[in-house]
């Protein structure tokens, strides 16, 4: 299985990395992007399984990569994990195709409940 983790901060990104350690008792390989940008890329190139992504990141924001990501593949499991939980933020991901929207921090409950729908 393939899980790509997608934030700026590489402090965010290893505190999901290691949620998903914990929460998932199988073989993974795990691909980190800094930005939207990269995580499209990366997309395309390895097309993971699952993909976590932030909204607030440079060169290209989340919005924008989820929305690229789903027209490159509309079965995409793209979870976005941020810290703006406003209304609209949420209904946005959600109209682009997101699979859930989560507040940062990811907590382990929530990472085994993501994974369980995903995975088992």
């Amino acid at each position: 299985m393939k899980i790509l983790v997608t934030d700026d901060s590489k402090i965010a990104r290893k505190m999901v990395i290691r949620t998903i350690e914990e929460a998932l008792g199988q073989e993974y390989q795990i691909l980190e992007a800094q930005n939207g940008q990269e995580a499209l890329d990366l997309y395309k190139e390895h097309k993971p399984n699952i993909t976590f992504m932030d909204l607030t990141m440079p060169i290209m924001n989340g919005f924008d990569s989820l929305k690229y990501i789903k027209e490159f593949d509309k079965e995409a499991k793209v979870i976005i994990i941020s810290a703006d939980i406003q209304k609209q933020a949420i209904d946005r991901a959600i109209e682009l195709g997101a699979f859930n929207f989560i507040k940062k921090p990811i907590d382990i409950t929530k990472m085994q409940q993501i994974l369980n729908k995903l995975v088992f």
